[in-house]
């Protein structure tokens, strides 16, 4: 490579060939393995591990693009990195599968790693295979089943009986949200609500230390951990009595009720309890009308977003409640948006500042009193809907005039002094159940005994934790999907086991685990992987916490709050000495594209971007030549198709055009448009960078200041940048850096530019990288080179340029030594031709100057 002659290279890079070609070099000189033992600083970058659905997406590749650029760039920095990658592979898709198309879960999910991960190395990334592993392999589920034992043995797990959405055609537990519409999100079965003995996470535990510790994430987005604080969802209320009477009360019963708005306390006009409440099921007893209520309550939506939205339905007990402080009679209702599992169950009423309570009381005619009054509203004006702000009380006795705060805090002081309530702190946050009716999921490693034992010992040994010497507990292979319901519950031998404790027959638990368990802790098994044990525990010390994860913000609340949660566990228990996992976040934004559809019986029918023949206004589908509709810009998804394939775009720009593209234009924490036009000027811009590296000549001589200046100013602004994640700046600082140096004329300076160039890209773009790197006679591999030196003193700038005017108009500018004296600076200014000129001979009767930046002069 040289440009002794000034001709340019004309030979194009040619991506097919070197892609390959240096991602075999990567891969046989272990670039990326990690070394636990290197005595350089650790460095643990890692994304979020992804399900293997089959195919890697567009939106894929600029997540781990991300992850790629600051792992290789940390690597020049002399750290020990560590990148690895793996598959959260349990989960419902791959048993949807098995049930849709007559293939095993295992061999289906397996299949489908195979690919993506032959798709992620076309793309070279910087990944350590060597601690690759999936999630639904036995060693890996083997750990995960010791680990929840030794919980279990910490009293942090507990098997008790709760409320769970059933889906009564696939015989399963639905997570909230496979829960649409009140319907089963793959039978479209109407969902109910059933007790079952579930095994629970005590995550409710560390409620306090998940909360506080959210103060300390300062490299966390603000709105993930405002997130979490809402879901964790501490709330300053009071626990209260109502005293009862009715038909079927006893004397002196009383009503529990929960409330965080004790100030409100003279506008309730009703009290409302959950259909599961034992006030509600104690009034279905031989009610048909209240039973067909409660029934209808169990049918309907069971999310928290369709309990809010769903019309307010209730049932009069016919029992009344008495209020403590106004005498007056509340009737009780069985209402359809009263949770069980929230404070007590029953609420007091307050329709004139909670919403769902004003609907509620305008559906069946029970007075709406107003007893907070914003500033100058009137006290008896009428309300038209619920009023949730700050004001003054009103209407409510002894607490008239006060503040909220002070009205609450006065309720409660009276409440404790006459024992009829007191102040209490409750959380949104519920401990976590785990316990999923499926077949492909890490199984729960207990046994249950419950046989009659003849010796009088009683009738078995309960439920037992399976002996860590018989771990793993492993799926069987031999199941069938043709039934609904959960295989392992029906499989004629794997249930059936001897009791570890007594020998008797027993049966093995059947649950599996919820698949946010194998992704609580796999980024412990990344740093340390021993065949013995989960982790060791001083290797883990090494690595973390995780200096930078990368993901998107849909894993803001549930998987982030419960691998938070795990590790604050595994430290209680005393096997790690980390309590936050990652100490840096970042969620990056989509990868969007416009959709094609065309409306055929009143619903759009999707086509994909491969279909689509694009004009400058108007798409036609390419096979019929037929206009389609050009819907907005969105998310990237397959039920629209409008997903970009990266393999077909590898193939035609290569990889680095891909990633240059993931990194350009918009900031990474906003949504980046694909478009074909960004795609094509990536590949254009390879090319050029391509021709300026064959014009590396290192023989060649003299010096450009100027131009060694910008080098090393991008050489540091291009690190910071990086550091910072904002790989759009570093992306056009290159741009410029590429521009000046085409422009320069030859010299010795020039090239070491061009080989900064080489050195600066090739995070980003590291097979155009590589391949120019060699051809230079680079030593080494370039992915295996230091970050350029900077030279400190280049950074400060000693020529400013300064501006001259004359009559309020710019005349000319010169370029002059930082800081130069006053004197210097007029005389400069008033040598110059353009200035003599405008002047045309008047006389200066001033000039003023301003350091650095201008002089005015004036006639």
């Amino acid at each position: 490579m040289s440009d002794d002659s000034g001709a340019q290279q004309t030979a194009r890079f040619d991506p097919s060939q070197a892609d390959a070609k240096w991602q075999r070099a990567w891969d046989e000189a272990q670039c990326f393995a990690a070394d636990s033992n290197s005595p350089k600083p650790k460095s643990y970058v890692l994304e979020m591990f992804p399900y293997p659905s089959g195919r890697i997406h567009i939106g894929h590749v600029r997540n781990y693009t991300m992850g790629d650029v600051l792992a290789r760039y940390k690597a020049m920095r002399g750290f020990e990195v560590l990148h690895p990658m793996g598959w959260d592979a349990f989960g419902m898709p791959a048993e949807n599968a098995a049930m849709e198309k007559g293939v095993h879960p295992g061999g289906w999910t397996r299949d489908n790693i195979a690919n993506m991960k032959a798709q992620l190395k076309r793309i070279g990334f910087a990944l350590d295979w060597t601690r690759e592993f999936a999630t639904c392999d036995p060693e890996y589920y083997g750990h995960e089943q010791a680990l929840f034992l030794d919980l279990y043995a910490g009293g942090l797990v507990t098997r008790k009986q709760a409320t769970v959405n059933w889906d009564p055609v696939d015989m399963t537990v639905l997570a909230n949200e496979q829960v649409i519409d009140g319907k089963g999100w793959r039978s479209g079965a109407e969902v109910e609500k059933r007790k079952l003995n579930q095994w629970f996470l005590k995550i409710t535990d560390f409620a306090d230390e998940l909360l506080e510790g959210l103060g300390k994430l300062e490299s966390w987005p603000d709105k993930v951990r405002l997130m979490q604080e809402n879901w964790i969802g501490k709330s300053q209320g009071m626990e209260l009595r109502f005293a009862l009477k009715g038909d079927g009360v006893v004397g002196g019963e009383q009503i529990d009720l929960y409330t965080t708005r004790p100030d409100t306390i003279f506008g309730a006009t009703f009290v409302a309890v959950a259909p599961d409440h034992p006030l509600a099921q104690r009034a279905a007893d031989g009610n048909p009308a209240a039973q067909d209520f409660i029934a209808t309550c169990k049918r309907g939506g069971t999310t928290a977003a369709e309990i809010e939205t769903a019309e307010k339905l209730g049932f009069d007990t016919g029992i009344v409640a008495i209020h403590p402080l106004a005498g007056g009679d509340l009737p009780v209702y069985i209402a359809n948006f009263v949770l069980m599992d929230y404070g007590t169950g029953a609420i007091m009423a307050v329709p004139g500042h909670d919403q769902r309570d004003f609907d509620f009381a305008t559906k069946y005619g029970l007075p709406i009193v107003r007893v907070v009054a914003e500033d100058g509203a009137d006290a008896a004006t009428p309300l038209a809907e619920a009023q949730t702000g700050e004001g003054r009380i009103v209407n409510s006795d002894f607490l008239d005039g006060k503040s909220v705060d002070d009205a609450k805090a006065a309720v409660i002081a009276r409440a404790e002094d006459a024992g009829w309530g007191e102040g209490k702190t409750v959380w949104r946050l519920r401990d976590w159940g785990v316990s999923r009716q499926r077949y492909w999921g890490t199984p729960i490693p207990f046994i249950h005994c419950g046989n009659a034992v003849s010796d009088g010992e009683g009738s078995g040994c309960g439920v037992v934790p399976v002996p860590k010497d018989q771990l793993p507990v492993t799926l069987p292979e031999d199941v069938e999907f043709d039934t609904p319901g959960n295989p392992l519950e029906r499989h004629p031998s794997w249930k059936h086991v001897a009791c570890p404790k007594c020998g008797r027959d027993a049966v093995r638990e059947t649950d599996t685990l919820d698949t946010f368990v194998d992704s609580s802790w796999y980024f412990l098994r990344f740093a340390s992987q021993p065949a013995d044990k989960p982790f060791d525990r001083e290797e883990l010390a090494k690595w973390l916490p995780i200096e930078q994860y990368i993901g998107g913000v849909e894993h803001a609340i549930l998987h982030l709050l419960y691998a938070r949660f795990w590790t604050r566990a595994l430290k209680a228990i005393g096997l790690i000495d980390l309590e936050e996992p990652f100490a840096s976040l970042f969620t990056q934004g989509m990868v969007t594209h416009e959709t094609y559809s065309r409306n055929q019986d009143g619903r759009p029918v999707y086509y994909a971007p491969t279909e689509i023949s694009r004009e400058a206004r108007a798409a036609r589908l390419t096979a019929d030549g037929g206009e389609v509709e050009i819907g907005r810009v969105v998310k990237m998804s397959k039920s629209k198709k409008n997903v970009v394939d990266p393999d077909a775009i590898i193939a035609d720009y290569g990889a680095d055009a891909v990633r240059w593209f993931m990194l350009s234009d918009s900031p990474p924490e906003r949504d980046l448009p694909w478009s074909e036009a960004g795609i094509e000027g990536c590949g254009r811009f390879v090319q050029r960078l391509w021709r300026l590296f064959g014009q590396y000549n290192a023989s060649a001589a003299g010096e450009d200041i100027t131009l060694e200046r910008k080098t090393h100013q991008t050489i540091a602004a291009v690190a910071e940048d990086i550091e910072a994640l904002s790989f759009n700046k570093a992306v056009a600082r290159l741009y410029e850096l590429t521009g000046l140096a085409e422009k320069a004329a030859p010299s010795a300076t020039r090239s070491e530019t061009i080989r900064t160039l080489m050195l600066l890209s090739s995070p980003m773009m590291p097979h155009l990288a590589e391949e120019a790197w060699s051809r230079i006679g680079g030593e080494g591999l370039i992915a295996q080179a230091a970050w350029p030196e900077v030279i400190e003193s280049l950074l400060v700038e000693d020529e400013v340029t300064i501006a001259i005017q004359h009559k309020g108009k710019l005349r000319d500018t010169l370029t002059v030594t930082k800081g130069l004296p006053k004197d210097e600076m007029e005389t400069l200014a008033l040598a110059s031709e353009k200035v003599q000129r405008s002047l045309d001979g008047a006389a200066v009767r001033k000039v003023i100057v301003v350091p650095d930046r201008l002089v005015n002069i004036v006639t």
